[in-house]
């Protein structure tokens, strides 16, 4: 069984309520940047990464089920995509893409094709197809 890639991982060592602003996010091949925003939101959990000085003044934001690890010892989380695989993500506007459906749509499926990810990108809700809320549901 597959999970959400808008869920935090059972396996990734998340503790419900824990603040991960200031942590360091690791890729598998280096470092990415610092947790500017995170959100706990069950189905909608990701990641606001600043990236500094790695793509100069952007912020990526990463579905809370691309994360294999966290360690809140050293302040670091560790997520199962390279910097290339990141960096390839759809261009991310805090300001317009936080609340945008289609484009967590979108990211979802960027992440999820990663070859053995085992997570799913579901239909967002109100989207034709989708198991929300629509006309035909009573």
């Amino acid at each position: 069984m597959s999970e959400n890639i808008w869920n935090y991982p059972s396996a990734a060592g998340y503790t419900p309520g824990a603040d991960l602003t200031g942590y360091k996010v690791e890729a598998t091949d280096g470092s990415i940047g610092k947790v500017d925003k995170h959100s706990q939101d069950v189905g909608d959990q990701y990641l606001v990464v600043d990236t500094g000085v790695w793509i100069f003044g952007k912020e990526v934001l990463l579905p809370a089920g691309t994360i294999t690890g966290i360690d809140a010892e050293a302040k670091t989380i560790s997520v199962g995509r390279t910097k290339a695989q990141i960096k390839a993500a759809p261009e991310f506007d805090k300001n317009k893409h936080l609340g945008d459906s289609e484009y967590h749509h979108e990211l979802g499926t960027h992440y999820s094709s990663g070859g053995g990810s085992g997570i799913t990108a579901p239909t967002p809700p109100g989207t034709p197809g989708s198991l929300g809320d629509g006309p035909d549901r009573p």
